[in-house]
C-alpha cells in the first residue's frame, strides 16, 4: 500500500501545479515573457528535485557510477520520458498564455492524461480482451474532463466601487504674486 501514498502525494503535487505555475507566471509582471521566466524557474526546480536529489540518493545507496554499464534502452526511454514531461509542462504554460484558465487547462490535462496513458498502455501491451467497464471508465474520464472544463464556476466579479468621495483640495502654501 506504500505505492498508494506516493501516488496520492503525486496527485496532491500535480493538483496544485497548474494553479501555482499560473500564479508564478502572472507575478513575473511581464505579459510577453512571464511564462518563459516561470518555466525557467520550473526547470531550475526540476534540476534540484530531479538531478540533485537522485544524485544524493545514488551516492547514499552506493550506486554504480560506470555510466557505460547503464543499459542504452533504459537511458533512451528515460530521456524521452523527461522530454515528454517537460514538453507537457511547457504546453500548460502555452495554454495559459493563450488565455486558458488554470481550472480549464488542468481539468483537460488531468482528465485526458489517464485516457492517453490507458490507450498507450493497451497498444504497448495488448490484453486478450478489454473489459466493458474499462471502456466505460475511459468515456467517464473524458466526459468528466469536458464537464469540469465546460461548467467550471466563474470567479465572483469584484463589487463596482461607488461614487468616489470628494477629496478635499488644499490650495497649498501661499506664494508671492497671488
Amino acid at each position: 500500500m506504500t505505492w498508494l501514498w506516493f501516488a496520492l502525494m503525486t496527485v496532491a503535487c500535480w493538483g496544485v501545479y497548474g494553479v501555482l505555475l499560473h500564479i508564478g507566471q502572472v507575478n513575473m509582471a511581464d505579459p510577453a515573457q512571464g511564462r518563459y521566466k516561470a518555466f525557467l524557474l520550473v526547470g531550475i526546480a526540476y534540476f534540484v528535485t530531479a538531478v540533485v536529489a537522485p544524485l544524493v540518493l545514488l551516492v547514499w545507496n552506493g550506486a554504480s557510477w560506470q555510466f557505460w554499464t547503464y543499459p542504452t534502452k533504459g537511458i533512451v526511454w528515460s530521456f524521452i520520458a523527461g522530454i515528454m514531461g517537460a514538453a507537457g509542462a511547457f504546453g500548460v504554460l502555452l495554454a495559459f498564455g493563450a488565455k486558458g484558465s488554470p481550472a480549464a487547462v488542468m481539468s483537460i490535462v488531468f482528465a485526458g492524461a489517464p485516457v492517453i496513458n490507458a490507450l498507450v498502455s493497451l497498444a504497448m501491451h495488448p490484453p486478450k480482451s478489454v473489459p466493458p467497464l474499462f471502456i466505460v471508465g475511459i468515456l467517464l474520464a473524458a466526459t468528466g474532463g469536458f464537464l469540469v472544463t465546460k461548467f467550471k464556476p466563474v470567479p465572483a466579479t469584484p463589487a463596482k466601487p461607488g461614487p468616489a468621495a470628494a477629496t478635499p483640495t488644499y490650495p497649498g502654501p501661499p506664494t508671492a504674486g497671488r
